[in-house]
């Protein structure tokens, strides 16, 4: 018997395929499982980066004081007005899913705000692709895309060494 089961029918992000789409942007209010906080010496080109670039959209805001930023559910983003960012290193690294024809939008979105805030995409060894974003207030935001399964590929075996199989085999996630 595997520890893993699939779960698809609980969570935002759709099964990895051909003719994957994004889910609609959510607007409800939920009490959030998860969320980051991104400290901002200038909220307004933080939101603007985040929203134009990265897709969120601004959920409410405290003026001058906080802005609660979401794409889909339960990826919910606070960018926090006044404290100190780090001017080198990235202050955090946080990782969003989206669906493989998300990649390239969102590094051409983020290359017409800032050529050098992208890095990638670049494929995974566990059957993703992968695009770095490098955020004005420093922080490091991995957008990640499953890929179609193969298995015969490469990742199918990665993946399969740690008990991880296609879902028409056993239910397990892939």
């Amino acid at each position: 018997m595997s520890d893993y089961y699939n779960a698809f029918e609980i969570s935002p992000v759709p099964a990895p395929g051909p003719d994957a789409v994004a889910p609609e942007l959510y607007r409800g209010i939920y009490g959030m499982p998860a969320f980051v906080r991104i400290p901002t010496n200038d909220l307004a080109a933080s939101v603007d980066f985040w929203t134009r670039g990265l897709g969120f959209f601004e959920l409410f805001g405290i003026p001058g004081t906080l802005v609660h930023l979401r794409r889909w559910a339960f990826q919910d983003v606070l960018l926090v007005a006044g404290e100190d960012v780090p001017e080198r290193a990235p202050s955090l690294t946080v990782n969003f899913a989206c669906v493989l024809n998300q990649v390239d939008e969102i590094v051409d979105a983020v290359r017409a705000l800032d050529a050098d805030a992208v890095d990638g995409p670049r494929d995974t060894p566990w059957n993703t692709r992968d695009v770095e974003v490098l955020t004005p207030e420093r922080t490091r935001v991995v957008f990640t895309a499953a890929k179609q399964w193969d298995p015969e590929s490469q990742e199918a075996r990665n993946l399969a060494a740690v008990g991880i199989t296609a879902p028409e085999s056993d239910g397990g996630e892939g």
